[in-house]
């Protein structure tokens, strides 16, 4: 069977009074006629303190996986292997007055010699608590070891979303189950102060490497005895979440506009066509699907006489 066309947008609406200010003058043409055709279909309410993000939670519903919060299993879904995986992000937190705040990892320039440089550094330590480190991207590398099978973490994107705002305190794993983690923390950033990476970056001007962060934790409940052919992936653009994190909402407001010109019209195509399709809007709690629905002559009365408001369905998130 045809994989329906799926348009899954993180961060479609935020509750930063910036982002309201934003809202009250935004024009989605073609996502208003998406939402007057399609019919609502699931709704993820949960909370903004939650660790897995509503964007997560729906991409992990796309693929199959668990939802449980913080134990999404991504490093282990991407890895196909059985076993405790996470992902390791080495990254940069700056102390403020009364609290930490982390960096987007993916504005500090990583390069591959750089992260390798840092992950030999660091690996020997891991290894002490049965943790198996390997290269897989500049601010990505695999985690294995059973410390992370039950071990709940937050997503990267709960930590850095509105920098200067996130404590990344707030985010770390319980004491009780997360406690190596937070001392291989402590051990980190003294050993990189001095690191021969964080020197270079210091003459270039750039941010240190002077911790990391762990996310995607948990394990595969049923690990196949050889890996399905891989679902494709929804078309998920990421200006909106990447905007709203550098509390931008200029860029946010362009990067709706771009999406809508682009992604929101590929659908209202699709749908032209007669294909069946998908869209989830993600905000800070929730998430809510359409899609193409039957509907019955009462329904089609009162959707006509009261259209879906986009303002409504945006500010639900």
């Amino acid at each position: 069977m045809p994989t329906l066309p799926h348009v899954l947008i993180p961060l479609a609406a935020s509750a930063s009074p910036g982002c309201r200010t934003a809202l009250a003058t935004l024009r989605l043409p073609n996502l208003e006629r998406l939402l007057q055709r399609l019919t609502p279909t699931l709704r993820d309410d949960g909370q903004d303190t939650s660790l897995s993000p509503p964007h997560e939670r729906a991409l992990a519903r796309h693929y199959g996986l668990p939802v449980a919060d913080g134990l999404i299993p991504w490093a282990a879904h991407e890895a196909a292997q059985d076993g405790a995986w996470a992902w390791v992000t080495p990254c940069h937190w700056q102390v403020m007055t009364d609290h930490i705040v982390m960096a987007p990892p993916d504005a500090l320039g990583l390069e591959e010699a750089e992260s390798r440089a840092v992950l030999a550094t660091m690996q020997p330590f891991f290894e002490e608590d049965g943790i198996t480190l390997t290269y897989a991207a500049p601010t990505r590398w695999r985690a294995q070891g059973e410390i992370f099978r039950g071990l709940a973490t937050a997503s990267l994107d709960r930590v850095v979303s509105g920098v200067g705002a996130r404590n990344v305190d707030e985010w770390m794993p319980p004491t009780a189950q997360g406690g190596p983690l937070r001392r291989l923390q402590s051990e980190m950033q003294m050993l990189l102060y001095t690191h021969a990476v964080s020197d270079a970056r210091a003459e270039r001007g750039l941010f240190a490497i002077n911790s990391f962060w762990v996310s995607g934790s948990g394990a595969l409940p049923h690990p196949p005895a050889s890996p399905p052919a891989p679902k494709p992936a929804p078309t998920m653009p990421l200006a909106l979440l990447q905007a709203a994190q550098m509390e931008d909402w200029a860029a946010w407001t362009a990067a709706w506009q771009h999406i809508d010109s682009t992604a929101c019209a590929e659908l209202l195509a699709a749908l032209d066509q007669g294909q069946a399709v998908q869209l989830t809007l993600c905000g800070e709690s929730n998430a809510h699907t359409f899609e193409l629905a039957p509907r019955g002559l009462m329904q089609k009365i009162s959707n006509f006489l009261s259209p879906q408001r986009l303002s409504t369905v945006l500010e639900q998130l």
